[in-house]
């Protein structure tokens, strides 16, 4: 991502310029989706947390920090919401095993779509700070620079938390496995 041109975008927004904030959504709407996509495995709670991450972000324009990268920025919000998303959900009803594979597509015949439907399934039963590091480094090819400052820790926490996350993505897989 351009991070000048965000800069500019923002600017161009606090100063009232609708088509601005038009063009970040345009930039970044889709990555926000599959982070909370990558969170929530749920097509419609993604959608809702996007709209509401885009909402946030254009009323707290004002708070953005030029200082530091905008997608960080935008991410943290889509990451605190799909966390929200979350805990709201299991306030209403719990997610199962089997409402996960209710969700299977036409190409689960392909070995490499099992491994992923695997693998989402195994990373919905983590905690949402260790599935937020999972997917900022796996998913969204983050580096651990800018997953500190999108989770608002320091470079040694996310480390930690990053192989503390693995290891019980290897445990939930390997349980997966048994079954």
């Amino acid at each position: 991502m351009n991070e000048e041109a965000d800069g500019r975008l923002v600017a161009r927004c606090c100063e009232g310029d609708r088509r601005a904030f038009a063009d970040l959504v345009s930039r970044y709407q889709k990555p926000i989706y599959n982070a909370a996509m990558h969170m929530l495995h749920h097509t419609e709670d993604a959608r809702d947390v996007t709209q509401t991450v885009f909402l946030k972000a254009y009323e707290h324009l004002g708070d953005y920090d030029p200082k530091f990268k905008f997608y960080s920025w935008i991410y943290r919000i889509a990451l605190n919401e799909s966390i929200n998303a979350l805990q709201r959900r299991r306030r209403s009803e719990p997610l199962t095993e089997q409402e996960l594979d209710d969700h299977d597509g036409p190409d689960d015949e392909v070995g490499n779509q099992q491994a992923s439907r695997r693998v989402q399934a195994a990373l919905m039963t983590l905690r949402p700070d260790y599935r937020a590091v999972i997917v900022l480094k796996h998913f969204l090819d983050s580096s651990y620079e800018d997953m500190s400052e999108i989770l608002g820790v320091p470079d040694k926490t996310v480390k930690s938390r990053l192989f503390t996350a693995r290891q019980a993505l290897r445990e939930a897989l390997n349980g997966h496995g048994r079954r």
